[in-house]
């Protein structure tokens, strides 16, 4: 059986692909429904505001390529740290940068969701 932190590090590279292919159905599965979601620029999202700029085409992730993640298994939480690169057109205007990210997931029942991100750009 694989380890907590094996496991929510796969969980968390299935989010990142969802969110590059607008799999919103993953998305509502893997992401708990009080995220809090802070952007490189300091911008807040919840869930529901998260999914629904992807939704109405407001922000449109191309690309999201993790690595050098690093898992901390705390029991029912897992906190995840590494890189990542994002392609995305923001209101119209593509972008492409990396940052250094801290993401948290928790278990919930037996489920294991994404319960925070928070990401600091990184010079290119």
């Amino acid at each position: 059986m694989p380890s907590n932190a094996q496991t929510v590090i796969e969980l968390d590279r299935r989010r990142m692909e969802a969110m590059a292919k607008k799999d919103i159905a993953s998305l509502n599965e893997l992401i708990a429904d009080d995220l809090v979601y802070t952007h490189s620029t300091a911008r807040l999202d919840t869930k529901q505001s998260l999914i629904g700029n992807m939704e109405s085409g407001s922000t449109v992730y191309t690309a999201v390529v993790p690595s050098d993640v690093k898992a901390q298994d705390l029991g029912d939480s897992v906190v995840l740290t590494g890189s990542c690169r994002i392609s995305v057109m923001s209101q119209g205007r593509p972008n492409s940068f990396g940052v250094r990210f801290t993401d948290v997931w928790a278990n919930k029942g037996g489920k294991w969701q994404m319960v925070a991100w928070q990401s600091t750009r990184t010079p290119d």
